[in-house]
């Protein structure tokens, strides 16, 4: 697929990095993740993302993010796009997992840079160009520093945009200054999409140029973070900050608990809190407690 001769991104909007709603061990919660993709939907989001950092996907079994897939594909139904995380230490299993993807009917593949050893860049250039070569779906490219201790730095992914099948590139580093540069990569590729990572930053990565955000706050409030997109669109400058302040607000739940995973434990105790699907951690990682969920909760009921 080429989106080449398109001067505009295909993808825009909120797209929520999903959490992956467990029942137990290596066990889907069916029920809960039907409820949870029909509350994202219903909120108006533009695209779903599947198998990211918020759904654990390193932590979850080959098989189980086949069935999530599955699963996912056949609830959404495309009604929105669905966008899956392929990123692995494993080439061959990236490769795999996009090749299910694709029978599975879903729109995108997102790919990070292979965490453990680090790459370097002109391996990381080989890399992708490897795997744009095998798949079939559109790809995304994700850029998450924090975890995989890569960047894809911008000669890269200059030199990445004459693969048409590339679509764009999410960015969680937190830097705009990053941000911006990434957004000048329009001149070579108008079609790209680019998104911004972290949900404080949406309005403004909007205001530059962007083109969304995949923001984990929406798996939990979706009308929230699909207004503050529209807002941004439009520039309205009073419906921006007031919005933003109850994206702050909400950020509050990512300072309960004490480790690295507390943003994922937070989003599912916010989503157990409100109905919609267990809060079940890939093991290591547990739960939160009652006295984290009912800091969680106090926070939510001032929302």
């Amino acid at each position: 697929m080429s989106n080449r001769q398109s001067s505009e991104p295909l993808y825009r909007g909120i797209v929520p990095p999903l959490v992956t709603p467990l029942a137990d061990r290596d066990k889907l919660d069916h029920a809960g993740t039907q409820r949870l993709l029909e509350h994202v939907i219903d909120g108006g989001v533009n695209g779903i993302f599947i198998l990211g950092t918020t759904g654990e996907a390193p932590s979850l079994s080959y098989r189980l993010r086949r069935e999530f897939i599955q699963l996912v594909g056949e609830i959404v139904a495309q009604r929105v796009p669905v966008f899956v995380g392929i990123t692995d230490t494993s080439l061959v299993e990236s490769l795999r997992l996009a090749d299910f993807a694709k029978e599975a009917g879903i729109d995108a593949v997102v790919l990070s840079t292979p965490y453990y050893f680090p790459a370097g860049q002109t391996e990381l250039i080989q890399y992708i160009a490897d795997i744009v070569e095998e798949i079939s779906l559109p790809l995304m490219l994700y850029n998450m520093p924090s975890l995989t201790k890569v960047w894809f730095e911008i000669d890269t992914l200059r030199t990445l945009t004459q693969h048409d099948q590339i679509v764009g590139v999410k960015d969680s580093s937190g830097d705009m200054k990053y941000f911006q540069q990434m957004l000048a990569l329009k001149e070579l590729r108008p079609d790209w999409s680019m998104f911004i990572g972290p949900e404080h930053l949406t309005a403004q990565a909007i205001g530059m140029g962007g083109d969304g955000g995949v923001n984990g706050g929406a798996n939990i409030y979706p009308q929230l973070f699909v207004d503050l997109y529209q807002a941004a669109v439009e520039q309205n400058h009073q419906e921006i900050e007031l919005l933003t302040q109850r994206v702050d607000r909400l950020q509050q739940i990512y300072t309960v608990g004490k480790y690295a995973s507390r943003f994922i434990k937070a989003t599912k105790c916010a989503l157990s809190i409100n109905g919609i699907c267990s809060d079940h951690m890939a093991e290591p990682f547990n739960h939160f407690m009652p006295p984290q969920r009912a800091e969680v909760d106090h926070i939510l009921a001032r929302m």
